[in-house]
């Protein structure tokens, strides 16, 4: 599978992604979760199905990161559809925001090995 090269594209994050865009998926955005920007790291609720900033802890699925905003929403009080990258790729520590929880290296190191665990490998000054 080739892996297309992205030239600043989400505050230039995404370094690669998979051929034709099978990186990406849409997915709804969960109201309430705000503002968020290109690059936030996204966690799926398992009862609703929604997307969500990660958090570091939970029980709903919120604190495990499958996911990355690749399109700036506005959820602050409804529902939006978004495009994610999913899978497959490569991106910058630099871009990426965390949930509000994620605020040090330990747990920003646990949200990225999740990350890798989907297939998205986080790469520090990459």
């Amino acid at each position: 599978m080739a892996l297309l090269e992205t030239a600043q594209v989400g505050s230039d994050w995404l370094k690669m992604e998979d051929g034709s865009y099978r990186s990406r998926d849409t997915a709804i955005i969960a109201s309430g979760s705000g503002k968020l920007k290109t690059g936030t790291v996204l966690a799926l609720v398992t009862a609703t199905g929604k997307y969500v900033p990660a958090a570091a802890t939970g029980a709903d699925g919120s604190q495990t990161a499958v996911a990355v905003l690749f399109t700036s929403v506005d959820a602050t009080s409804a529902d939006q559809r978004a495009v994610i990258v999913s899978r497959h790729a490569l991106v910058s520590h630099n871009g990426l925001t965390y949930g509000s929880t994620i605020n040090d290296a330990t747990k920003r190191a646990a949200a990225n090995g999740q990350l890798k665990a989907v297939g998205i490998i986080v790469r520090e000054g990459a």
